[in-house]
């Protein structure tokens, strides 16, 4: 898993960088694949802004949020991202289950 991160208009931060690899890092459950993420950090007048995107199983997952606090942006994106994986992962499964032709 390879996790990238960018801060504009910000310093740097461990705990930003640590609390979003917690949060991508569970996504990795519903991912056979090892990821690639990259987490964009920014600050845009007084709102804090998170832009994740996620490779994995050939699939890209991407949301981005603002808010007043950055944590509560990192967990607005990382629900948009694991609902799309969700989805996703939802899709296949019942495509394999239809899949196979005639039952009579």
């Amino acid at each position: 898993m390879r996790i990238a991160f960018t801060f504009r208009n910000i310093e740097s931060s461990e705990a930003i960088k640590n609390y979003a690899s917690e949060k991508i890092t569970k996504l990795q459950k519903y991912l056979r694949a090892p990821l690639d993420a990259e987490v964009t950090v920014s600050l845009e007048r007084h709102l804090q802004c998170v832009d994740v995107s996620v490779v994995a199983d050939g699939s890209r997952f991407a949301g981005k949020e603002e808010s007043e606090d950055m944590y509560a942006s990192i967990d607005l994106v990382m629900d948009k991202i694991d609902r799309q994986v969700r989805d996703s992962k939802g899709a296949i499964t019942t495509r394999k289950r239809h899949r196979g032709g005639d039952h009579r």
